[in-house]
């Protein structure tokens, strides 16, 4: 029994201090605090703590923050707590000073005063039917009573708003300190999660910015100050709702757009006609296969491909499709859009897969033509086609270059976002065992980013046909013909029949474009 070793029996044996390992982590703690808030840590330092040691939400209560209110949120960073709150703060200080100093009643009398010229003008009407003894007396008499008894109703109304300015001003007051109670009671939780955060990432502000300060009182006072003047006073102020301009900045802007278009359809004739050419050439040959081409080689290659590419199933559905166009006369018109589809399709795929493939690791050019690829996918068609008419004129070549415009960026940015998404592991392997760039690109890079790089294909195919109907107005043959005729004429029947035989061509090219993707 002697030969026992010290166990936790014995009393001469002393555990390890817990408090005193602790306390270097607490301190540091406490110095994380201090760095992050800036201003009062003792009291953030016993909060933070009541929260974090609780699991679920714990009642604080920051006086500061309910009583500045949105501008404590945007100075501790909190925009997406403090806009809101700004918001529902501005709501109930509307109420309260519509009700205690407003003119509740002003929209009221201005209708009544609308309603009084058209009234005096009706008894004016009144009285010379009288004198001639014309058969429209009844109906005169008839409308100077409705508008007197429309008179006398909002006449009432306008009473009874004036007598409950102090009932919305009360509803206003309640509302504020429920906002502001709710805002006292959630800001330091908020704060916390943010600590939290910011423990991970030292990028996220802390402390109280000055610039932050500014910022949300500046926005704070305009908001406030503009909307409650606006609701509370109409009318006083017009320039409130009326934006300050001048119809010479307008004219000035519309003269120089044009100067500048008619400069460059003058200088770069040459360039825009060998354009045009190109695409009339890639043009006609589609033509030519699609439309001049017996009809059963075409409908027997496109099943043949959709069976190879997506199964027998989708084959059989193309065929009744393709039956569907044959049967209603759309055949030739549907191989025309297929023409015109194909050839913006094709430019759209061949510019749009190299130009992902540089981007994909070339940050910085990318940036720099993201923000066009959003104008283009963003900008209205019709806007973007009038540039395009006076540059290529009207007809298929405009058609073309509007419809590569519309739906040419999805396949680079998906093509970017396929690349990217390549392990680097993967491309470090192959590195590794000496593969070259092109054998990087080929073998490893542009198979692994496929399924993406497909689905921009898809999707460019899809917003292409979107734009079938668009491009009808502009002199683009084929369905889109149909449609545009039948919008014209209300002819719902050729309308509805032309619009199902787009979307059946659409889906033929999604199930060849997508194949069996599993």
């Amino acid at each position: 029994m002697s030969d026992m070793k010290p166990s936790a029996l014995n009393p001469t044996v002393t555990e390890p201090n817990i408090e005193s390992k602790s306390e270097p982590f607490a301190a540091e703690r406490d110095d994380q605090i201090k760095r992050f808030v800036r201003t009062n840590p003792d009291y953030y330092r016993k909060q933070f703590a009541k929260i974090g040691n609780a699991a679920d939400f714990t009642f604080t209560f920051n006086l500061w923050a309910g009583l500045l209110g949105s501008i404590w949120f945007a100075a501790r960073s909190l925009w997406h707590w403090g806009l809101p709150f700004l918001i529902l703060e501005t709501f109930a200080i509307v109420q309260i000073v519509r009700g205690f100093f407003g003119d509740l009643s002003t929209e009221a009398w201005q209708r009544i005063a609308q309603i009084e010229g058209t009234l005096d003008l009706r008894r004016q009407q009144l009285e010379s039917a009288i004198e001639n003894n014309t058969d429209k007396i009844d109906v005169y008499q008839r409308t100077v009573e409705s508008l007197e008894n429309a008179i006398g109703g909002i006449r009432l109304e306008a009473e009874q708003l004036e007598g409950t300015g102090i009932w919305i001003a009360g509803g206003g007051i309640v509302a504020l300190l429920v906002i502001k109670v709710v805002q006292a009671v959630i800001a330091n939780t908020l704060l916390e999660k943010r600590f939290s955060d910011w423990l991970s990432d030292s990028k996220i502000v802390s402390g109280m910015a000055l610039k932050h300060i500014l910022l949300g009182a500046f926005f704070v006072v305009i908001i406030v100050v503009a909307t409650v003047t606006h609701y509370s006073f109409p009318g006083v102020f017009p320039w409130l709702i009326d934006f300050p301009t001048k119809p010479e900045i307008r004219l000035s802007s519309i003269a120089w757009v044009e100067k500048f278009f008619v400069l460059a359809v003058a200088n770069g004739d040459a360039f825009f006609d060998a354009i045009s050419y190109g695409i009339r050439l890639m043009l006609d040959g589609l033509e030519v296969i699609f439309v001049e081409t017996p009809w059963m080689v075409i409908a027997s290659f496109i099943i043949l491909l959709t069976w190879l590419s997506a199964g027998l199933t989708a084959a059989i559905y193309s065929g009744a499709f393709l039956s569907y166009m044959g049967l209603l006369g759309f055949w030739e018109k549907a191989m025309t859009t297929l023409a015109l589809l194909g050839t913006a399709a094709c430019l759209s795929i061949i510019i749009g897969i190299p130009l992902g493939m540089y981007c994909a690791r070339r940050v910085r050019f990318y940036a720099f033509i993201r923000p066009i690829m959003d104008f283009m996918q963003t900008m209205p068609a019709f806007v973007f086609m009038i540039p395009v008419i006076a540059f290529f004129g009207t007809g298929k070549p405009a058609a073309v270059v509007t419809t590569m415009i519309f739906g040419g960026t999805p396949v680079v940015r998906l093509t970017v976002l396929g690349l990217r998404g390549v392990p680097e592991h993967v491309r470090e392997a192959a590195i590794a065992f000496g593969g070259s760039k092109w054998y990087l690109l080929t073998r490893v890079d542009l198979p692994l980013a496929s399924p993406s790089i497909r689905a921009g294909i898809n999707q460019t195919i899809m917003l292409s046909l979107a734009m079938v109907v668009v491009a009808s107005l502009i002199g683009a043959k084929g369905l889109g013909e149909d449609v545009l005729e039948a919008l014209q004429y209300a002819n719902v029947g050729q309308g509805i029949l032309a619009g199902f035989a787009i979307l059946f061509c659409a889906m033929i090219l999604d199930r060849i474009v997508q194949g069996n993707s599993k």
